[in-house]
C-alpha cells in the first residue's frame, strides 16, 4: 500500500525541478509587491516615455491627448536625428562623437587603474590597508557637483594645475575654452593643421576629420574627473573578487613555479573575468549617461565639444521644449548601451571550449548518466 502511494504523494508534493508544488505560488506571492512597484514606477513610465518620443509634445497639456501640442509623428523624431540636415542632427552627431571618445578613454583607464589599486590593497604585506582603501574609495562617495566645482578652480587659467605646469616651464592650456581635439593638436604638432582630402568625406553630416578629432581639451578635464571619482568603487569590486580566489589555486600556481606576472596573467585574470565584465558593463552604462559633470562644467562649452547625448536630451526637452526629440535621444542611447554591452559580452565569452564541442560533451555526459541509471 505504502509502496504504491509514496510515489503518488511525491508527484503531488514535488513539482518541476524537484521543488514543492506550493513553492512556485509562494515565490510569486513574495515577489509580487516588488514586481508591482517596478511595473508602476519603471516599466509603465518607460512605455509612456517611448510614446512621447513618437509625438511632437511641447510640454503644454498632456502628451496622450493629441492635438496641436502633441501631434503623433511616428518615427520622425528618430529619423530626423540621422537623416535630416540641420542643427538638430549636427548637435546630436557631435554629442555622439564626444561621448564615444569619452567612453573610449574612461572605461579602459578606470578598469585598469581600479584593478591595479585592488592588487595593491589586497597585498598581504601592505601595512595600513584600511587607510589606503578608505583613501582610494573616498572620491567615490563625494558629491559629483562639489568635485566638479573644485576641478573648475583647479583647471582654471590661473588655477593650481597651470601654476604647477608653469614651474616646469610649460605654458598651460586654456582648459575650459580650447575646443581643439586632442588628436588634432597632435596632428598639428607634426604639421597637419587642416583635414586631408580623404578626411573631408561626410558621415551623418560630419567630416571624418571631425569624427576622429579626439576629445577636446575641456573634455579631457571631465575624463580625468570621472576616472578619479569612479575608480574607488570599481576597486572594491575587484578587491571582493580577489579575496574570493581560492587559496588552493594560488598555492598550486606557486608549486608549479610560476612567476608573479604569470600567475596574474594565467590564473588571476581568467578567474576574475566575471568581475571584469561587471566593471566594464557598469563603466559603459555610466559613461554613456554622464550628465552632472557636463552640466556643472560648461553645459557643452566650448563649441559643443563637451556636449553629450544625456545632456542634449535634457536640453532639447527642458530648454527647447521639444520633448519628443529629447525622449528619442534617450532611447537611442539606451539602444547603444544594449548593443555595446552585448558586444562586450561576446568579446569576454569563454573561448576555451567551442559551443559545438560543449554541446557534444554535454550530450555524451547525459547519455552516460542515462546508461549508468539503467544499469
Amino acid at each position: 500500500m505504502s509502496a504504491t502511494t509514496t510515489p503518488r504523494r511525491g508527484r503531488q508534493i514535488a513539482g518541476r525541478g524537484g521543488t514543492r508544488a506550493g513553492d512556485t505560488a509562494a515565490g510569486w506571492l513574495f515577489t509580487a509587491p516588488m514586481l508591482l512597484i517596478l511595473g508602476v514606477f519603471l516599466f509603465i513610465p518607460v512605455l509612456m516615455a517611448f510614446y512621447v518620443s513618437l509625438t511632437s509634445w511641447n510640454g503644454n497639456g498632456s502628451p496622450f491627448t493629441g492635438g496641436e501640442n502633441a501631434k503623433f509623428v511616428g518615427v520622425e523624431n528618430y529619423t530626423s536625428l540621422f537623416a535630416e540636415e540641420g542643427l538638430r542632427r549636427q548637435n546630436f552627431m557631435q554629442s555622439i562623437g564626444n561621448n564615444f571618445w569619452f567612453v573610449f578613454f574612461v572605461v579602459p583607464l578606470q578598469t585598469a587603474l581600479s584593478f591595479f589599486l585592488a592588487l595593491i590593497v589586497n597585498n598581504k604585506f601592505l601595512k595600513g590597508k584600511g587607510f589606503f582603501r578608505t583613501a582610494f574609495y573616498f572620491p567615490s562617495v563625494t558629491s559629483s557637483i562639489a568635485i566638479s566645482v573644485v576641478f573648475i578652480f583647479l583647471f582654471a587659467n590661473s588655477g593650481a594645475v597651470n601654476a604647477v605646469l608653469s614651474l616646469l616651464g610649460i605654458n598651460g592650456p586654456a582648459w575650459f575654452s580650447d575646443p581643439r581635439g586632442l588628436f588634432h593638436i597632435l596632428a598639428g604638432g607634426v604639421g597637419v593643421d587642416t583635414a586631408p582630402g580623404f578626411a573631408e568625406a561626410q558621415v551623418f553630416g560630419r567630416s571624418l576629420w571631425d569624427w576622429f578629432s579626439g576629445p577636446s581639451v575641456a573634455m579631457c578635464v571631465v575624463i580625468i574627473l570621472v576616472i578619479w571619482t569612479t575608480t574607488g568603487t570599481f576597486m572594491l569590486m575587484f578587491l571582493a573578487a580577489l579575496q574570493d580566489v581560492p587559496v588552493e589555486v594560488e598555492e598550486a600556481a606557486m608549486m608549479d613555479g610560476t612567476t608573479g606576472w604569470q600567475k596574474l596573467r594565467h590564473v588571476t585574470v581568467p578567474i576574475l573575468k566575471p568581475a571584469f565584465f561587471l566593471v566594464t558593463t557598469l563603466g559603459l552604462i555610466g559613461t554613456w549617461q554622464v550628465f552632472d559633470q557636463i552640466y556643472v562644467m560648461g553645459k557643452g562649452a566650448p563649441a559643443n565639444t563637451t556636449l553629450t547625448p544625456a545632456f542634449l536630451s535634457y536640453k532639447q526637452s527642458f530648454t527647447s521644449l521639444d520633448y519628443g526629440t529629447g525622449a528619442a535621444i534617450s532611447f537611442i542611447v539606451f539602444a547603444l548601451i544594449i548593443a555595446l554591452t552585448s558586444g562586450q559580452r561576446w568579446l569576454l565569452r569563454d573561448r576555451d571550449v567551442k559551443p559545438r564541442r560543449r554541446a557534444r560533451v554535454a550530450s555524451i555526459a547525459a547519455s552516460n548518466t542515462q546508461t549508468g541509471a539503467r544499469k
